[in-house]
């Protein structure tokens, strides 16, 4: 079942919410969990939705109980050091076990064939739905436990941690101090108006996001990739459509994702972590990473990047643990070389990035001062570089993205849309060609090339979600230590760019999201066009991984 499909919004969702505050209203049945039972069952449906034949439910609920199990010893029972030592490495390496098996063992062994000439066959193997999320969810509650850094939680609560319908599928990564303390606020189970029309915003903001931004321009990059996989060589303009295409269709899909979980989850009262904050306009690779999927990014630092030493052990220590970082991070997102190389590439990224700022720094510059200038240039390099790794993100091998860049620095010529001939016509002396886009690709010139403008606006100037929303932004953006400390759970304004001026600081927040009659025409029309786009019915690119 899918965020953006008629059975989710208009069945799904309404009786979910109806049926728990049907039953939060009852007290006595709030101290019989009654509701949190509801949310545990709805949460299991709508993941048993999707292959109800399929062996999914079993592996959930069976790693649910085997992880709740490990983690109630570590925290109750074993007191023992060696003993919960050996407890954890078990329960880490089967879990990974599950996940290599299921998602990498076709990988390794047809990589195996190929180096020793061998022969080996698998069986088929169907990757369960979400089992990376679910799986480092409950690696990372371990971990925590063996540290001693968890409380005595419920099996019930346990498993709607776990579960939770808004999460569950494709993020964000969730940790149990961020969602478990909540669980236990009275607050959740009564129901609030204003509550439901936060959450009911920021939903149909990221359906919007969905369905009229993303489904309609991987129209355009899909065709590009296509047409580069069947060996045709594009033009300089096809190529760069394709490549900026995916970059915005990925952009507005995990963005659009990213709010309707976190929009969804908030009707309930539960706030979920920000997952996502306008990661095309990081001036730097560091920054981009600190932007996108948020919740991983904090995940391999937290339990790989640290316990490989980190920064502690010197420059090349350093730089060695971001790339084996990267590489993993990559190969998380699929089994496939294209997919590792995308992840070793952000890693060569992210070393250039901090050798940068260290011969900065020791030429006495102050990082934190730069100007307008500098900051632009980044933006702009930041911006390439990663486009650069998409094509390799999105291409199924290595041949069908050399093609693409080849035509995107323009081995095969440069290329220009015909109807821009009139503006850049002076370009001809340069050896630029306006001859338009090839027929057996099949792009539109104007409606691709206007819909990439459009869509990079958005992405570049205007405010996310969360800054829409204001002071009534319902993500938990509170830092990890201050949440584990003192349980603060408490929504928090996401910040305006710091290098905005206070006229256009001011402009943003007068424009931030009331509830008013205004901001109701704006929501009611921004459904209205989204469901009258219901042209089909996609998934979220981020589901495959």
């Amino acid at each position: 079942m899918l965020f953006n499909s008629f059975e989710f919004i208009f069945l799904f969702l309404p009786i979910t919410l109806a049926v728990f505050f049907w039953l939060s209203n009852k007290s006595k049945y709030v101290e019989q969990q009654l509701p949190i039972i509801w949310l545990v069952l709805a949460s299991f449906f709508f993941y048993g939705w999707w292959q109800l034949h399929s062996i999914n439910l079993f592996l959930l609920t069976t790693s649910i109980l085997f992880n709740y199990s490990l983690g109630y010893c570590l925290s109750n029972v074993v007191k023992n050091a060696l003993f919960k030592k050996a407890i954890v490495i078990l329960g880490v390496v089967l879990n990974l076990g599950l996940i290599s098996y299921f998602k990498y063992a076709n990988f390794f062994v047809s990589n195996f064939n190929q180096v020793f000439h061998t022969k080996l066959n698998l069986p088929p193997i169907a990757l369960p739905l979400a089992i990376s999320f679910f799986t480092f969810i409950q690696i990372a509650y371990l971990i925590d436990a063996y540290k001693g850094e968890t409380k005595e939680y419920t099996l019930l609560k346990y498993m709607l941690f776990v579960s939770f319908f808004p999460h569950l599928i494709a993020g964000p990564i969730v940790h149990h101090y961020e969602l478990l303390p909540q669980f236990e606020k009275p607050s959740i189970y009564k129901f609030s108006q204003t509550t439901l029309s936060i959450g009911l915003t920021v939903f149909i903001a990221g359906l919007f996001k969905k369905v009229i931004f993303a489904d309609r321009i991987a129209e355009y990059s899909n065709l590009a990739f296509a047409a580069a996989s069947q060996g045709i060589d594009l033009t300089f303009a096809e190529a760069w459509v394709g490549a900026l295409g995916y970059t915005l269709q990925l952009y507005f899909d995990f963005s659009g994702y990213s709010d309707m979980a976190i929009g969804a989850s908030y009707m309930f009262g539960i706030r979920l972590p920000l997952n996502f904050n306008s990661p095309y306009k990081a001036i730097s690779i560091v920054d981009f990473w600190r932007r996108w999927h948020i919740t991983l990014s904090h995940f391999l630092r937290d339990y790989l990047y640290i316990p490989l030493g980190g920064s502690r052990k010197g420059k090349l220590r350093r730089h060695l643990n971001l790339l084996v970082t990267m590489l993993l991070g990559g190969l998380w997102h699929g089994a496939g070389w294209t997919f590792i190389f995308w992840g070793g590439l952000h890693g060569i990224y992210l070393i250039i990035n901090h050798l940068y700022r260290s011969v900065r720094q020791s030429w006495g510059h102050n990082l934190k001062n730069d100007g307008w200038l500098l900051r632009g240039t980044g933006q702009i390099t930041t911006f390439v570089a990663v486009v650069i790794s998409w094509v390799f993100f999105k291409a199924s091998d290595f041949e069908t993205a050399i093609s693409m860049l080849q035509s995107m620095f323009g081995f095969n010529g440069i290329n220009l849309p015909n109807f821009l001939e009139p503006y850049l016509g002076f370009l001809r002396n340069m050896g630029v060609e306006f001859s338009g886009f090839t027929v057996n690709v099949g792009i539109s010139q104007k409606y691709a090339t206007f819909g990439i403008l459009v869509l990079l606006l958005i992405a570049w100037f205007t405010p996310n979600t969360q800054q829409w929303m204001g002071k009534y932004n319902p993500a938990l953006t509170v830092l990890k230590d201050l949440s584990r400390i003192v349980g603060d759970t408490q929504a928090k304004p996401v910040e305006n760019e710091k290098h905005q001026s206070e006229w256009q600081q001011k402009f943003w927040q007068d424009l931030s999201w009331k509830p008013n009659k205004i901001w109701t025409i704006i929501i009611a029309s921004l459904t209205s066009l989204s469901l009258l786009c219901f042209s089909r019915v996609s998934e979220f690119l981020y589901f495959q991984f």
